[in-house]
């Protein structure tokens, strides 16, 4: 993962929408409509697990004002999914990134129990098996509180790398992926429009090559 002693390099893929109020504006926010209209019919499951960071992560990076909800980039941008977008490379300040491995936030997208290990894991899902639940079920309804509540705190180990992630240390990370409140035009670097190379701003201010 790049990184120097105040900023690490990250890249994420944004819609042209995104870019245009980057330009427009010096700074772009996430908000929950724009989740739940991009997710439709899934947009439960997206925005329980969307709110939950929401709320965690701003103990890790204060939430600044306008922002609801976070931007994902990544630390290789082969993971970021360029579906209707381009590829932003970002320099951000270290102190402005809430860092996990990408494969613990896949377990909470799909509402799953996350253990210590895949052992607590397989032993949780086996306990909901024996009466007939899922995890997923358990945490879009209210009819069983204490199970929802354990899944719910189970979460809290998607921040166990942030620090040794700032660092720089990725041993026993599957892949780095960051949440980011904010995108601001002084981040942007270069871009990579339709799967193409990533092009610098050749000299124009950051950003620029956004329009």
């Amino acid at each position: 993962m790049g990184h120097t002693n105040d900023q690490i390099t990250l890249y994420t893929a944004q819609a042209p929408a995104v870019r245009e109020a980057i330009r427009r504006d010096g700074a772009c926010f996430s908000r929950e409509e724009y989740v739940a209209e991009k997710y439709q019919e899934s947009a439960p499951i997206f925005l329980t697990a969307y709110r939950w960071f929401a709320e965690h992560a701003q103990a890790i990076v204060p939430r600044p004002a306008g922002a609801q909800f976070p931007y994902w980039a990544f630390a290789d941008p082969c993971n970021a999914d360029t579906n209707g977008g381009a590829v932003i490379k970002l320099q951000v300040p270290r102190d402005q990134v809430v860092l996990f491995d990408l494969y613990d936030w896949n377990k909470i997208l799909q509402l799953r129990y996350m253990g210590e290990d895949e052992r607590q894991e397989k032993e949780f899902r086996q306990q909901l098996a024996q009466r007939g639940l899922r995890e997923d079920q358990v945490v879009l309804s209210r009819f069983y509180p204490q199970l929802r509540q354990q899944i719910l705190d189970s979460w809290d180990r998607l921040f166990r790398h942030h620090s040794q992630l700032l660092a720089g240390n990725t041993e026993g990370v599957g892949g780095v992926q960051a949440g980011l409140w904010q995108i601001r035009q002084e981040w942007c670097q270069a871009y990579r429009p339709d799967q193409g190379p990533l092009q610098s701003a050749g000299g124009r201010a950051p950003g620029a090559e956004l329009a």
